[in-house]
């Protein structure tokens, strides 16, 4: 493992007694692989990212970079920032505005003589796509473009690690899905391990191999964006990921296997079903995502539209049952429903994904 966190906590001074901002975070990511943190403010993620810089002291655990250890509070061991050869990108740029293109991503490789800063400035402006901007003022190019430059900037001396916090939040929605899929090339064409802190699903999707979702300063999963989604190993990781609700639901026998009655209909021939005896007679929660509930007005379940949101090629809809239960379903947009209509709606559900009914949970 190339980056290596093991049970790492981080604890402020006036934070209420026994209170950690992280606390117990295990992951790791191989060489040139690339990783996100996302989570609800102030869970913990930017104080995780800020331990591994060496900005914030660990509590406990350690932080290990190609088998050096940069912090271990157990054994006396803080690197300070500048020596871990790790290189940050913050939202805000932090660009030299009197400075040009071309020199401020020199300013991290001051060291080099005059030929071999030329030649690194080159090959970092040609990796971003801004050679042709090399002369001119930060002021002079776009949000996009000078978030390229700092990335630059922050390549040119061969990081051993890249930290990038909330990078694209000051961008436009549309500009930032861009960007982000420009970033993870340009990090693969360098090779370059990176850890990303992003309050954004689609950021997250889009840069990461791998995404850990925090929550009050725990990590309750790290795993790749398919698995986050179809597999969550938490009832937090299930709601924060995706648009869904949670459904009450009973497993029983069924003759080919286990099948699942829901409000919305039997589930049956579905992958990771739990046997029956998984939860008290059976009686569970489902998450039924959006993309689970299917439009079909020839279905004998009927559902109220309560609330629809435009998105373009379809529209998200709230949907309340006769039974009083919550779905939502991703319809295509041309099947312009108002709200108040009742619709028919059926489960198509690949993957079931069931937790301990929710005050079972509680009580536990």
């Amino acid at each position: 493992m190339f980056l290596s966190l093991e049970s790492v906590a981080v604890r402020y001074p006036k934070s209420p007694a026994g209170r950690a901002a992280v606390e117990g975070v295990t992951l790791g990511l191989t060489r040139g692989q690339i990783g996100v943190l996302i989570g609800p403010s102030g869970c913990g993620k930017t104080s995780l990212l800020r331990a591994v810089a060496g900005l914030e002291r660990c509590a406990s655990g350690r932080v290990v970079i190609d088998g050096h250890t940069l912090s271990d509070p157990a054994t006396g061991v803080h690197l300070a920032p500048e020596k871990r050869q790790i290189g940050m990108v913050f939202q805000d740029y932090a660009l030299f505005p009197h400075l040009s293109v071309a020199d401020n991503v020199a300013f991290g490789v001051a060291g080099l003589d005059r030929m071999a800063r030329g030649k690194r400035v080159q090959q970092m402006l040609d990796l971003v796509g801004l050679s042709h901007a090399a002369k001119r003022a930060p002021h002079q190019l776009s949000g996009g473009q000078q978030q390229r430059v700092a990335l630059a900037r922050a390549l040119a001396p061969g990081p051993r690690l890249l930290l990038l916090d909330e990078p694209f939040s000051s961008l436009d929605v549309d500009l930032r899905e861009r960007l982000a899929q420009e970033v993870r090339v340009i990090l693969k064409d360098s090779g370059t391990t990176a850890l990303l802190v992003t309050h954004d699903q689609l950021e997250a999707f889009a840069v990461g191999d791998l995404i850990g979702v925090m929550n009050k300063g725990r990590l309750e999963q790290w795993d790749d964006a398919y698995t986050l989604y179809h597999r969550p190993a938490s009832r937090f990781v299930a709601q924060f990921i995706g648009h869904g609700v949670f459904a009450p639901a009973q497993i029983v026998a069924c003759a080919h296997g286990p099948c699942v009655h829901t409000p919305v209909g039997e589930l049956d021939d579905v992958a990771g079903c739990p046997l029956p005896d998984a939860y008290p007679d059976g009686h569970c929660d489902v998450l039924l995502r959006a993309d689970d509930i299917v439009h079909d007005d020839a279905s004998p379940v009927r559902a109220l539209i309560e609330r629809k949101a435009f998105r373009g090629s379809e529209f998200l809809l709230t949907l309340r049952l006769h039974t009083g239960e919550r779905v939502m379903a991703h319809v295509p947009s041309h099947h312009d429903h108002q709200v108040g209509e009742w619709i028919g709606i059926r489960a198509a559900v690949d993957h079931v994904v069931t937790f301990p009914r929710e005050a079972e949970a509680a009580a536990d």
